[in-house]
């Protein structure tokens, strides 16, 4: 009994990062472009899979940790400059949100291409780092903006903030990679885009609010 009590403060205070990380790579992540769109297509493919997908979700999660654990440590003794960095950070989230806002009243249907011949493993992973690691905009979301979201997690969560942003990061594109062939028909159709893009507001919405009321307080 005395074990369960003992559990539950922790819970309380770490489950707030996590679902907090979870939301914010989710909402970052989803928005539809190269990367994405390249997992998809060797899903539809059926063409080294496994060895895509790994290679996005550990260089998301690196990314992230870079960017947290950086942050974090150089920014801890310097609180005025968090509180700018929240404040940008929130006005970048906000931002996405009303571009995903925009999509939902504008959507899309994915276009995948399937044609090409058959890529060995060596040349799909090479070219799986140049399509993620020469978008400028990755390092954007994955080390500054979730670094400075993750940053300003109470003391002891920073960890548990990066549970669920890399979690939500690894389950994204093993979803998008394997589970290709069962999202493509969903997908072709405009209103999925919609509804997926409205959420994805609501999300950017709530943690730019969060950011916001934090950086207003200091």
């Amino acid at each position: 009994m005395q074990e369960t009590i003992a559990v539950l403060p922790t819970l309380s205070t770490t489950l707030p990062s996590v679902i907090t990380g979870l939301t914010l790579s989710l909402s970052l992540i989803v928005a539809i472009g190269a990367q994405n769109t390249f997992v998809l297509r060797q899903g539809l493919r059926r063409e080294h899979v496994a060895a895509v997908v790994a290679v996005c979700a550990l260089l998301d999660i690196g990314l992230m940790a870079i960017g947290v654990s950086g942050l974090a440590t150089t920014l801890e003794n310097h609180p005025r400059a968090l509180n700018t960095l929240g404040l940008a950070g929130a006005a970048v989230v906000g931002w996405y949100g009303l571009c995903a806002l925009r999509r939902a009243f504008a959507p899309h249907a994915m276009q995948a291409q399937l044609q090409g011949a058959p890529q060995t493993l060596r040349k799909t992973v090479l070219q799986t780092l140049a399509i993620s690691l020469l978008n400028p905009h990755v390092y954007l979301d994955a080390v500054i903006l979730v670094g400075t979201v993750g940053a300003k997690q109470p003391a002891g969560t920073h960890a548990w903030f990066l549970v669920g942003a890399g979690g939500a990061s690894a389950l994204w594109f093993i979803t998008l990679g394997f589970g290709a062939h069962l999202l493509h028909p969903l997908f072709a159709r405009p209103m999925a885009w919609r509804v997926l893009d409205l959420l994805v507001a609501v999300m950017m919405g709530r943690i730019a609010y969060g950011l916001w009321s934090q950086a207003a307080m200091l």
